[in-house]
C-alpha cells in the first residue's frame, strides 16, 4: 500500500476517531477548535467530505488535523505516522512488499473474486472445513446458498502484542459479501490479540447478506457477525451482518435511499460496544422513520445462543419476529385509547374538577388597578407579550410589576439579557426613593443609588431615604430571582430553571423574559425571526405545562421607530410585531405601549420624550379570553424608574374615551 492509498483508508476512519472521544456524529456537536468557547454545540460531521465542520467560527477539520491537536503533532510525517501507528497500517518500501499485500495470485478486486469463490466453495468439503461449520451450527444447505468456501493455506499476516504485522498462514472460512468482497475468518484459535487475527476483510467493508433488507417476508434481524446473521437463517429467520459496529452507518444509508418493507430487528452483541453501536442504530433508524424494535438473545450473540439450545433459539427467533406484531396490535390499541381520549365527554369531570380548584387558585394582582381591569382582574396562565419602542419604559413597568406581585408574596423569576442583576436592583430601590421621599428632590437615580462615592456628599436625610427604601424592599425582595446572562441564556434554560425553582421552593413563579429577541439561538442556523418564533411557541408551552403566566418583553420592528410617528403618528399596532408571526398569534395577551400624544396631529416623539412625566398609554391589541383595544394611561418618571397610574377608569381605544365601568355599572346596577 502506497501513502496515497493509506491516507484515503485514514481518513475514512474520522467517525470512528470522533466516536472514540464520545462525540454523537449524527447530532451537532461542540466544536474542537480550542479557541472558539462554543456554548451551543455548532460543529457537525460532513460524511461525503470526511471532515467536521463548524457554523458558527467556520472551523473545519479532517482526521488528520484532529491526531495533530490531541497528539501535540506539528510535523505532517509525524501526524501521518501516528495516524499509521493508530490504524495499523504498513506503508511499502520501494524494495520490500507490505506483509499485509494481498497475494498476486487473487484475482484483483476490481474484476470480482467469483473464480476465487468457486474454487473455495469445493474446498469446504475438505474435513477441517465440515468440522468447523458443525462446530458453529452451520448447516451444509445454509453454506451452499451463501457461498460459504474454505481456504487451507490462506497468506496474511498476524498482529503481535506490540502492534507489529508478521507474515501468517490461516486455515480460514471464507465469507462472500459481495462478487468482490468477502471476509476470511480464521477457524484456528487467534494467536496474539484475539480480535485482529480472527479475520480478515477483502474488498470493500460490506454488510452480509445486505439484499436481505428487501428480499423478506417477515422482520430482519441486525447483528454484528456473520456467523451470527448465519445462525439466525439457520433457524429459519432472516438477517444481515453489520461485520463491525462502525458499519450501522452503511445500513442508514441504504435504509436512507430506500426503505426495507419489514421493519429490523436490533440484536447486536450485548457488550459495551455493540450497545453503543445499537443505540447509535436506533436514533438514526427513528430519524429515518425505519420500523424497527430491540432483542437481546439469551447469550452474548446469536451464534452462541444456537449452540447453546438449538430447539430453544428457534423458538427464540420465532417469538422474536412474532414480537413486532405483538407490540402492533398493542400499539394500535393505545392509539385508540389516546384518540378517545381526545373527546370532550372523556374530559367533562376532569374540566369541572379544574373550575372547583379554581377558586383556591385565584387570578395575580399586578398591583395596578386599572391594568387588572383590562385583564379581567390580573394575571391568568397564558403567555403575556408587552412591546415597545425605545425610551418608553418596557422593563421599568415590567419591574414594577414583578416588585408589586413580590410584595403579595408571588415568587417571580426575571431573566434579565440586558441588564445587571445589580441595575435592576438599583431601579427597584430608586423607585422606592421617590415614593418614601417627604421632598421629592431628594429622590436618587439608578446611578445616584449604585454611584458609592456619591454617598459621602448626600445629606444625612437623603443617606437615610436609602437605607429606608432598601428595608422596605428587603420586606419582598426574597421573592425576586434574577437571572442575568447575555448570548447564554436560550429558551431550553429558561425552562430548566423554572422546573428547577418549582422542584427546590414548591412554588409556581411568574416569568418574565426581558427581551425576546436577544434570547440565546435556539439554532444556529436558524434566522432570527425563525429563532424568536421557536422561543415563543416554547415560552407558550412552559405556561401550559406549568400553569403560570409568562411576560414576553419585545422590542419592535424597525419602521415603528419614526419620528413623528410616521403615517400612524406613533400609534402602536399589531404590525408593530410582525417580525415574529408567533408573537401575534401564539400569544394569549398582546399590548404595547405608546405616548399619550400618538395619533394627534401635533405628535412628536422628541416632544412626548421632553415631558416630565412622560404620558404613556398601554394598549390592549389583542386579548384572547377578554376585550380587546383597551387602553390604561400612565405617568412615567424615567429618572425614578416609576410608573403611575392615571387616575379615573380605563377606556376603549376608538377615540370616544367610554368609561368601560360606568357602562357596566349602569347595565348592571353594580
Amino acid at each position: 500500500m502506497d501513502r496515497e492509498q493509506a491516507k484515503d483508508i485514514v481518513k475514512g476512519y474520522l467517525e470512528d476517531y470522533l466516536r472514540n472521544k464520545g462525540i454523537n456524529t449524527r447530532k451537532l456537536f461542540t466544536c474542537l477548535n480550542p479557541d472558539h468557547p462554543d456554548k451551543h454545540p455548532s460543529m457537525g460531521y460532513d460524511r461525503e467530505r470526511q471532515r467536521c465542520k463548524c457554523f458558527s467560527c467556520g472551523a473545519s477539520y479532517d482526521i488528520f488535523d484532529l491526531i495533530g491537536m490531541d497528539y501535540g503533532l506539528r510535523d505532517n510525517k509525524d501526524i501521518f505516522n501516528k495516524a499509521y501507528e493508530l490504524y495499523n497500517i504498513t506503508i511499502d518500501s520501494p524494495r520490500q512488499a507490505v506483509q499485509h499485500t494481498a497475494p498476486k495470485k487473487e484475482a484483483p478486486q476490481a474484476e470480482g473474486y467469483m473464480d476465487y469463490y468457486q474454487k473455495t466453495q469445493e474446498a469446504r468439503k475438505k474435513p477441517a472445513a465440515q468440522e468447523y461449520l458443525k462446530k458453529r451450527g452451520i448447516s451444509e444447505a445454509v453454506a451452499a446458498k451463501y457461498w460459504l468456501g474454505y481456504e487451507q493455506n490462506y497468506k496474511t499476516f498476524n498482529v503481535d502484542e506490540e502492534g507489529k504485522n508478521t507474515p501468517a498462514i490461516w486455515r480460514a472460512l471464507i465469507i462472500p459479501t459481495d462478487k468482490s468482497s468477502y471476509v476470511a475468518r480464521n477457524i484456528d484459535p487467534p494467536k496474539g490479540p484475539a480480535k485482529k487475527n480472527r479475520y480478515r476483510k477483502k474488498g470493500a467493508s460490506l454488510l452480509f447478506n445486505r439484499k436481505g433488507l428487501y428480499k423478506s417476508d417477515k422482520p430482519v434481524f441486525v447483528v454484528e457477525g456473520e456467523l451470527d446473521a448465519l445462525s439466525i437463517i439457520e433457524a429459519g429467520g432472516q438477517a444481515v451482518a453489520l461485520g463491525s459496529t462502525s458499519n450501522y452507518t452503511q445500513l442508514l444509508r441504504l435504509a436512507e435511499k430506500r426503505k426495507p418493507e419489514q421493519p429490523l430487528i436490533l440484536a447486536l452483541d450485548a457488550d459495551p460496544e455493540g450497545r453503543k453501536a445499537e443505540d447509535e442504530l436506533a436514533e438514526g433508524l427513528t430519524a429515518l422513520q425505519v420500523s424497527f424494535y430491540r432483542h437481546s438473545f439469551t447469550a452474548k450473540d446469536a451464534n452462541e445462543a444456537l449452540l447453546l439450545d438449538r430447539e430453544s433459539f428457534i423458538a427464540e427467533v420465532r417469538a422474536a419476529e412474532r414480537a413486532q406484531e405483538a407490540e402492533r396490535e398493542a400499539t394500535e390499541e393505545a392509539v385508540k385509547e389516546e384518540y378517545l381520549k381526545t373527546s370532550a365527554a372523556y374530559h367533562l369531570q376532569e374540566f369541572l374538577d379544574g373550575i372547583a380548584d379554581s377558586v383556591n387558585t385565584p387570578v395575580i394582582s399586578t398591583g395596578f388597578k386599572n391594568l387588572d381591569s383590562i385583564l379581567d382582574g390580573g394575571l391568568y396562565e397564558g403567555l403575556y407579550i408587552l412591546g415597545a419602542i425605545s425610551s418608553l419604559g418596557k422593563t421599568t413597568l415590567a419591574l414594577q410589576l414583578a416588585d408589586n406581585l413580590a410584595k403579595a408574596g408571588q415568587d417571580v423569576l426575571i431573566f434579565s439579557l440586558e441588564m445587571a442583576r445589580s441595575e435592576l436592583m438599583a431601579k427597584s430601590i430608586s423607585r422606592l426613593t421617590y415614593l418614601l421621599a417627604d421632598k421629592k428632590t431628594d429622590a436618587k437615580t439608578t446611578r445616584g443609588i449604585t454611584a458609592g462615592a456619591r454617598y459621602e456628599k448626600y445629606s444625612k436625610t437623603e443617606q437615610a431615604l436609602i437605607n429606608k427604601a432598601i428595608g422596605k424592599y428587603m420586606d419582598y425582595v426574597q421573592h425576586i430571582y434574577i437571572h442575568e446572562g447575555i448570548g447564554d441564556i436560550g429558551i431550553n434554560k429558561v425552562k430548566d430553571i423554572v422546573q428547577q425553582h418549582i422542584s427546590i421552593t414548591g412554588n409556581r413563579p411568574i416569568v418574565i423574559i426581558d427581551y425576546l429577541q436577544i434570547l440565546a439561538p435556539y439554532d444556529m442556523r436558524a434566522s432570527d425571526k425563525q429563532n424568536t418564533d421557536k422561543a415563543v411557541l416554547e415560552l407558550k408551552r412552559l405556561s401550559r405545562d406549568n400553569k403560570i403566566p409568562v411576560l414576553g418583553i419585545s422590542s419592535f420592528n424597525r419602521e415603528s421607530y419614526r419620528d413623528n410617528g410616521g403615517t400612524n403618528k406613533g400609534k402602536v399596532s399589531m404590525t408593530d410585531f410582525k417580525e415574529s408571526g408567533a408573537l401575534e398569534y401564539s400569544a394569549d395577551v398582546l399590548m404595547g405601549l405608546e405616548f399619550g400624544g400618538a395619533g394627534s396631529k401635533e405628535y412628536s416623539e422628541k416632544e412626548e420624550k421632553r415631558k416630565d412625566p412622560r404620558e404613556i398609554r398601554l394598549v390592549v391589541l389583542k386579548n384572547r379570553n377578554g376585550r380587546a383595544w383597551v387602553t390604561a394611561g400612565f405617568k412615567y418618571y424615567p429618572l425614578f424608574n416609576y410608573y403611575q397610574e392615571d387616575e379615573g377608569d380605563f377606556v376603549t381605544d376608538d377615540g370616544e374615551g367610554e368609561d368601560i365601568f360606568k357602562s357596566i355599572r349602569k347595565t348592571t346596577g353594580k
